[in-house]
């Protein structure tokens, strides 16, 4: 059984960092997807990030491009999402997702097949 769980959320100032991770279990496929999603109150989920576990491809949604990271550490099946340059709109529930490929509409959440229990990221002004 696949298992996603993340940590890492808190609250942070305007122009402040944050570390995301994602510990991923009983996933046995050797190339698959992973993705970073986020959903803020009132709005729908939306992709921030994806990265294809066999070739590295990242993917990035282009309002927190140059200032998120994705990576993967594979030793420790371990997701990571480095937040640099918060912003008050950052403000949101973030999500760890996990599918079979990285298709073209990779920001959509249909295409993921297993989720995690989402932590909170709050920036204020």
């Amino acid at each position: 059984q696949v298992q996603l769980v993340e940590s890492g959320g808190g609250s942070v100032q305007a122009g402040g960092s944050l570390r995301l991770s994602c510990a991923a279990s009983g996933y046995t496929a050797s190339n698959y997807c992973m993705a970073w999603f986020r959903q803020a109150p009132g709005k729908e989920r939306e992709g921030v990030a994806a990265i294809s576990t066999g070739g590295g491809s990242t993917y990035y949604a282009g309002s927190v491009k140059g200032r998120l990271t994705i990576s993967l550490d594979k030793a420790k099946n371990t997701l990571h999402l480095q937040m640099n340059s918060l912003k008050p709109e950052d403000t949101a529930i973030y999500y760890c997702a996990a599918g079979p490929f990285c298709p073209v509409g990779w920001w959509l959440s249909r295409f993921y097949n297993y989720w995690g229990q989402g932590t909170q990221v709050t920036v204020s002004s």
